[in-house]
């Protein structure tokens, strides 16, 4: 009975985490990795008039002049794919993109309530997407408001 058992949860396991296996056979050339609120600057093949991305909410990619580059800025957690064009639509290259949380962040979790902070020395407040919504809004209306503050002239 306890060996049945076992061979049971080592199937439901199985077939949990097959999803998880396959998004991690991706190969290393075909997968851009990218922190939250962070750019990076990846190249593009030779030819690349257009470039498409899966799920904007994910990822934001910008074509560089000259089309010799692109500008992948990580939105939300996830993973999306990026189709590059040539001018008359055909399919250049096509990449995964994943979106990671950063490594500096401390989560501090209070019952459901969560709260993130910065921690690069010293730890601060910041928002994430996760946040308790009271947490998010309070930290990101006192972030909001001091940059509204150091876009007023000064003197004025």
């Amino acid at each position: 009975m306890l060996r049945r058992a076992l061979i049971l949860v080592a199937l439901m396991s199985g077939l949990a985490l097959s999803p998880a296996l396959a998004a991690e056979t991706v190969n290393a050339s075909d997968l851009l990795k990218i922190t939250l609120d962070q750019a990076k600057i990846a190249k593009v093949p030779t030819g690349t008039a257009t470039l498409v991305v899966g799920n904007p909410m994910i990822a934001d990619v910008t074509m560089l002049k000259g089309g010799v580059g692109m500008i992948v800025t990580g939105k939300g957690y996830g993973q999306t794919n990026l189709v590059a064009l040539d001018a008359t639509g055909n399919i250049l290259d096509e990449k995964q993109i994943r979106v990671e949380p950063a490594r500096t962040v401390l989560v501090v979790q209070r019952g459901a309530a969560r709260a993130s902070y910065s921690c690069t020395p010293l730890c601060m407040p910041t928002v994430q997407l996760g946040d308790d919504q009271s947490v998010f809004s309070e930290t990101g209306g006192q972030i909001s408001a001091r940059n509204g503050l150091a876009d007023k002239p000064s003197g004025k």
